[in-house]
């Protein structure tokens, strides 16, 4: 156990631990297969709980970098009116359909602002099969037609500048095909200049157990940063199939006020205004920085507490940018609200949630919660048959071992937690903790063979740099007083069992944790079947490289044994002062129980074959 949590801290790969990953994909058709053992090679979650481990941190990397500039090429204006700029692509509840939005006009900011009439410019997307100089005779193009927005953000105090946007357009693309090349172009075709230079996507595949995305890229609290960039460029040479941003997109609250260099102070600066000011410019920066990425590949996102961007009187208005700037299928799936959706990408089922809005089981009037109806709904409706595999997604840690925002969001797991394992939910993605750390399997503090991989994945590289402290480390543990969340109540909690009974925060690294480490970077997910999917999280400060991670392994279903839960093995009822959760060592039933018909690596991979069809 500790020789192979020592290779996983390594992250070092021989060229012929790959084939193992060649033959994950022979597996469904080979009559018999054997792989024997000899150590090494990449670990699989059958092989946990693994032993707790830290890799150190680099002090170089504690200096960051400030914001990148909004006069740099990357982030300044390319297109003019009235040519769309900022394009992006989103996918729709299924491959069948896919959401192109851009931007025209220019945004204004300043004290009198007149804003843009999206009415007087259409929204249209013409697209097809061959490029545009192909035969479009026998392969006509076809146009699809959408609606258009202007958004404001404006404040009623002295200093902070209003800002109305340019006109953002969403069209939904219909009736397409499954894993097929289109290409496109948007705008309006009726004005000079007015429709964008062709560019092509592929679509997702079609929901099934042997269909998935080549590639998943994972990244959150990204930001505009030199940091930001390192991460998008090494992303980027991954060549993901589709995006998942976890929150904190571009960090445009409080810009003016920290002058781009992370001070946490909106009252220095502007003492009479009781809000803090989001400096909305960045987010067109932003999508024009991101534009080379999300103009042919889907970026799929969930709201952070950077997003919430108060303003009007007393900070009444939350989320404007975010409401405005995003196609999200939210109606496609059920949902009434851009906060929470979902998707199918092949043999996946993505679900994200909202830690912004209400998430409670119930409200004050008893009813159930609207996002949690939702979601016991969207569950329900999982067919697991075609998607085996269920990936969530939101922007604040359940599972969090350091010291920043520490139980920040102790309400929801308690509300939300035991419905995610009743289904069966696999993979948890999350942000807002600006580091990199991934837990053993887990249910309610306690290790569990059948709980979700949870991942903290908020090392994108933002202005407020990385997140070195552990709530472990002697002097670090918070104060319950300590990390309020934005939104929801405090249900900050001490254990009640295990070796951290009675303290709320523990003395080494806890058990749940695997593995965690202060570094940017971002992940790669890779589905192979409907029962492998190979985990890779790549830092920064490596050089790009197959054999260069920072932590991999294989993420492994195991359906016959974590069968749907039944009901009662789901706290139901929480105490005000938070639900008792246990913790069991790492010598518990639950590792027996991980051995049990584990599917063994070597360094040496033999396929043993009786027959050949």
């Amino acid at each position: 156990m500790g020789a192979m949590a020592t290779s996983t801290i390594a992250g070092t790969l021989h060229s012929r631990h790959l084939h193992c990953r060649t033959l994950l994909l022979l597996l469904p058709y080979l009559p018999i297969a054997f792989l024997l053992v000899d150590g090494g090679g990449i670990p699989t979650t059958l092989d946990g709980p693994f032993t707790p481990a830290t890799r150190a941190f680099d002090r170089s990397l504690r200096q960051g970098s400030e914001d990148v500039p909004l006069s740099d090429p990357r982030l300044a204006p390319r297109a003019r009116p009235p040519s769309p700029e900022q394009i992006a692509l989103a996918a729709s509840a299924d491959p069948t359909s896919l959401w192109v939005s851009w931007v025209t006009g220019r945004a204004q900011v300043g004290s009198h602002l007149t804003p843009l009439d999206p009415t007087a410019v259409r929204s249209e997307v013409w697209y097809g099969e061959r490029p545009a100089s192909a035969d479009t005779v026998a392969h006509p193009h076809h146009v699809a037609r959408g609606s258009a927005e202007v958004y404001s953000q404006l404040y009623p105090y002295p200093g902070l500048l209003n800002y109305t946007s340019g006109v953002i357009h969403h069209v939904r693309l219909v009736g397409l095909r499954p894993s097929t090349r289109y290409y496109y172009r948007c705008g309006d075709s009726s004005l000079k200049g007015g429709l964008s230079d062709e560019r092509s996507f592929v679509t997702l595949p079609a929901p099934a157990p042997d269909a998935y995305p080549r590639r998943v890229a994972v990244v959150g609290d990204l930001g505009l940063t030199g940091n930001s960039t390192s991460t998008v460029d090494h992303l980027a040479r991954n060549d993901p199939s589709m995006i998942l941003m976890v929150g904190d997109m571009t960090y445009a609250n409080q810009y003016r006020t920290t002058g781009g260099r992370g001070v946490p102070c909106f009252s220095c600066s502007f003492p009479d205004a009781p809000i803090r000011e989001s400096y909305q410019p960045r987010w067109d920066g932003w999508g024009r920085f991101m534009e080379p990425l999300a103009s042919r590949v889907t970026m799929m996102v969930t709201e952070g507490n950077h997003e919430i961007e108060p303003q009007g009187h007393g900070g009444a208005a939350t989320f404007a940018s975010y409401l405005a700037r995003f196609a999200v299928p939210s109606e496609e799936s059920g949902s009434n609200t851009k906060f929470y959706y979902s998707f199918n990408a092949g043999g996946i089922h993505f679900i994200m949630l909202g830690a912004y809005v209400d998430y409670n089981r119930t409200v004050a009037s008893l009813c159930i919660g609207a996002q949690y109806s939702w979601l016991e709904k969207d569950l329900h409706k999982v067919d697991r048959r075609v998607t085996p595999w269920v990936v969530a997604s939101w922007h604040t840690p359940w599972y969090n071992s350091y010291s920043s925002h520490y139980q920040e969001f102790e309400c929801m797991r308690q509300e939300m937690e035991g419905l995610l394992y009743q289904h069966g939910v696999d993979i948890v993605f999350s942000g807002h903790v600006h580091a990199y750390e991934r837990m053993n399997r887990v249910f309610n503090y306690t290790l569990d063979p059948c709980g979700p991989v949870y991942i903290t994945i908020g090392d994108g590289g933002n202005i407020e740099k990385i997140d070195i402290d552990h709530a472990d480390d002697p002097g670090k543990c918070p104060s319950p007083g300590d990390n309020h969340p934005e939104f929801g109540g405090v249900c900050h909690l001490n254990f009640t069992s295990g070796p951290a009974k009675g303290k709320f925060c523990w003395e080494r690294q806890p058990e749940w944790s695997a593995f965690r480490e202060s570094s940017f970077g971002h992940g790669i997910l890779e589905v192979v079947n409907s029962t492998y999917a190979l985990w890779t999280w790549h830092r920064n400060q490596d050089a790009y490289g197959e054999h260069s991670v920072g932590d991999q392994i294989y993420i492994v279903r195991e359906p016959d044994k974590c069968l749907l839960q039944p009901r009662g093995l789901i706290p139901q009822d929480c105490p005000s002062a938070g639900c008792p959760s246990s913790t069991l060592s790492s010598t518990s039933g639950a590792e027996q129980a991980a051995k049990n018909g584990r599917l063994l690596w070597t360094t040496t991979c033999m396929i043993l074959i009786s027959t050949v069809l």
